[in-house]
């Protein structure tokens, strides 16, 4: 790649400006000095004075850009005073590319500049129509190359401005499709979910009214199937909620760590063997430090009710200044895993994604007995 001033970077603006500033004084300059016959109405005037109005006229394409009708003028009429042709050419084509839609101004300067040049050709007595026909290209060439420039220009910004129209559309096209899709993936849960999960309820509810007088044990078990089921009822509602546009979902409690122990006791009335050890106080912990410690409870439970049944489960809970620890190891199976039981393997990549975001992480692996849970969080979390 070009570096240095070979490179596209080095030429700003302000440095393209510069060196066209020196290359113009310095050819007219030299143009004076090699040719001292070229100046128009100052021909026969001191050398010193035609090199000096000839640098003059290129140091006013300084300020090109900021004023192009004015510098365009003053080199015009400069140029009447002595031959400056890089000059007039630098000047024009200015004049080409920031008035290409203004005919009248451009119609201006292609009369003026070649009727200066022609009208001073004719005064002189050295008319040639091959002199004409140069004077003519200079005024033309530069105004017609400036106004080509700056419609490519117009071409190349209309089209970045399209491309990001379109780019913008793609988006809202995407957004529109994700919408979409999450409006039917809600549709299928409520047709499909809910309306199984609502079954359940109402048939355990039944079954602890049927069951009441005659088996206090399956009443007690049918009633925790019916409270199960309403939560869950409640908490797909608010899923709901969230993937459907529009719709505002009831805003049930959100589990915090006040809810620990009684997940844990739920989970021991299906059967469980759980001890619990909880030091310090998390109750006291920010609102998403506490979800996240009961979601990973809970995912922690319910892997180890199907995959290691009968097995024992050791939940330790540590709330210190340095962060917060939550350990669930459990050891091996004491029954035969359901194989019925679905499993869609996405518990654990939730509960990393979520450990991640409050700037914690979380250590999943069988161990030596069974299987372990470590999660990692900090007291404070940087979203809060």
């Amino acid at each position: 790649m070009a570096s240095g001033i070979f490179s596209a970077s080095f030429w700003s603006p302000r440095r393209v400006d510069a060196a066209l500033v020196i290359a113009a004084a310095t050819l007219g300059v030299g143009n004076s000095w090699i040719k001292p016959s070229n100046g128009l109405l100052l021909t026969g005037a001191p050398l010193p004075l035609t090199a000096t109005v000839s640098g003059a006229v290129g140091l006013l394409l300084w300020w090109r850009r900021r004023h192009p009708f004015a510098v365009g003028c003053l080199v015009v009429l400069c140029h009447l005073l002595c031959f400056t042709p890089t000059a007039l050419a630098i000047a024009l084509y200015t004049v080409g590319t920031t008035y290409r839609r203004q005919a009248r101004v451009l119609a201006f300067f292609l009369i003026v500049a070649s009727g200066a040049d022609i009208g001073t050709l004719w005064a002189g007595g050295a008319w040639d129509p091959r002199e004409a026909g140069y004077t003519l290209a200079l005024a033309i060439g530069p105004l017609a190359v400036g106004g080509a420039v700056g419609l490519r220009r117009d071409l190349t910004t209309a089209a970045q401005a399209q491309l990001a129209t379109l780019e913008r559309e793609q988006e809202l096209l995407v957004q529109r499709t994700r919408v979409e899709e999450r409006s039917r993936i809600a549709r299928d849960m409520h047709d499909v979910v809910a309306h199984r999960v609502g079954h359940i309820v109402l048939t355990a509810g039944a079954l602890r009214v049927g069951a009441a007088a005659h088996d206090p044990k399956i009443a007690d078990a049918a009633e925790l199937i019916r409270r199960e089921g309403r939560h869950a009822l409640e908490e797909l509602r608010e899923i709901l909620g969230i993937l459907t546009p529009g719709r505002r979902a009831p805003r049930a409690p959100r589990p915090d760590a006040d809810e620990l122990s009684g997940l844990v006791e739920r989970c021991r009335r299906t059967g469980q063997l759980i001890s619990l050890c909880v030091e310090g106080f998390p109750e006291a912990l920010p609102t998403v430090v506490q979800q996240a410690l009961y979601r990973t409870l809970q995912e922690a439970l319910t892997n180890a009710a199907k995959h290691a049944p009968g097995a024992s489960v050791d939940v330790d809970l540590h709330c210190r200044v340095d962060g917060v620890h939550l350990t669930v190891s459990n050891g091996p199976p004491t029954r035969t895993p359901d194989d019925d039981l679905p499993s869609g393997g996405h518990g654990l990549v939730g509960l990393r994604e979520r450990a991640a975001l409050l700037g914690g992480h979380i250590h999943a692996a069988p161990n030596a007995d069974g299987f372990r849970v470590a999660l990692r969080l900090p007291s404070h979390p940087p979203t809060e």
